[in-house]
């Protein structure tokens, strides 16, 4: 634990013999990155760079952080992806449909600035024509196979019926 700062010694001084004495003990011999040069240090580094490194250390999607505006974009720009997963028809439709009603209750909210991002709604049937596009063809129906009726064999005797008298 250092030691408090003595009165009538300036905090720069201070410091400094707090860095020579730690020298002198070699604390600093063995640190990680010892000789290698900064990493990015002659990038400048903005507010947003900070906040997505941090997101991205903390295992946050980064596209969790973007405006509602701009989440409902990107979430148009891989529908195709989700699209291609689905597997049937009706799911794609109920899929970007969702999408469609999501943005027109996103266009009815009031926006807290004018130059707020307005997404755009999603073209239901240009997606099932990409989906259907991207689908290998359906192999044709197998032929129906004609079923022949069994006949009896000879050994076997017709059933007896009973008369109606016991």
């Amino acid at each position: 634990m250092t030691e408090r700062k003595p009165p009538g010694v300036s905090f720069e001084t201070w410091v400094d013999t707090q860095i020579a004495r730690a020298r002198e003990r070699g604390d600093f011999d063995r640190l990680d990155g010892a000789g290698k040069p900064i990493a990015d240090l002659d990038r400048e580094v903005t507010a947003y760079d900070w906040a997505v490194a941090k997101a991205r250390r903390e295992g946050i999607e980064t596209a969790e952080m973007l405006p509602p505006g701009l989440a409902l974009r990107r979430e148009r720009d891989v529908l195709p992806e989700r699209a291609a997963r689905l597997g049937a028809e009706a799911a794609v439709r109920a899929l970007a449909e969702d999408y469609n009603a999501r943005v027109q209750a996103f266009w009815r909210t009031p926006q807290p600035s004018r130059w707020a991002p307005v997404p755009g709604l999603a073209d239901v049937e240009a997606l099932v024509a990409a989906w259907q596009a991207a689908r290998p063809p359906e192999p044709p129906p197998a032929p129906p196979v004609a079923v022949v009726p069994r006949r009896r064999p000879w050994w076997r005797p017709w059933p007896r019926r009973r008369s109606g008298g016991a």
